[in-house]
């Protein structure tokens, strides 16, 4: 096969992935990635899992509501510390019952969200959290979204946002 021949192929090949699809299009980026979980997941921080981390921050990044189920495996109660933000005072605890999961976040039974002061980090970026359980510590990016998204609306703390940008939700 020649040169020319493998390089039409292969642009045929590649037309689903551009034509409309989330690659090529920020709108349909978005929607997608609104469908798929977009916190951040730790396997292992002592005895404890934490899924699906993230910060619903209000509009100017003052404050956050954090989301995240802390799953404990063990037979004794654990408790989970975060510490939000370089240098800030944003300190959460989640004490995590035996054999349990506790949920922040999950619809309709919402338990009540740590509401982080202080926060410093826009929707739209992301802020450092260091996670301590037991004698292990470590450290990840974890995105701050808004109340945009329809299952995080209502979930930033204050006022909701009135206004949000019409995304369009068909997948290409």
């Amino acid at each position: 096969m020649t040169l020319r021949r493998r390089a039409a192929v292969l642009g045929i090949l590649m037309i689903p992935l551009f034509s409309g699809c989330a690659f090529a299009n920020p709108e349909v980026a978005s929607a997608s990635w609104s469908r798929a979980g977009v916190g951040v997941n730790i396997e292992q921080v002592g005895p404890l899992e934490v899924r699906n981390v993230l910060v619903v921050a209000t509009e100017d990044g003052s404050a956050g509501t954090l989301i995240a189920a802390v799953v404990n495996n063990t037979d004794t109660r654990q408790v989970l510390d975060l510490e939000i933000g370089e240098g800030s005072e944003a300190d959460v605890r989640i004490e995590v019952p035996a054999e349990s999961t506790v949920s922040f976040g999950q619809r309709p039974s919402l338990d009540d969200p740590p509401v982080i002061e202080g926060l410093g980090a826009a929707p739209g970026s992301m802020v450092p959290v260091t996670f301590a359980a037991g004698t292990d510590e470590i450290t990840r990016s974890v995105p701050v979204l808004d109340g945009c998204l329809p299952y995080l609306n209502g979930l930033e703390p204050g006022d909701q946002i009135d206004e949000c940008p019409v995304l369009d939700n068909e997948v290409g």
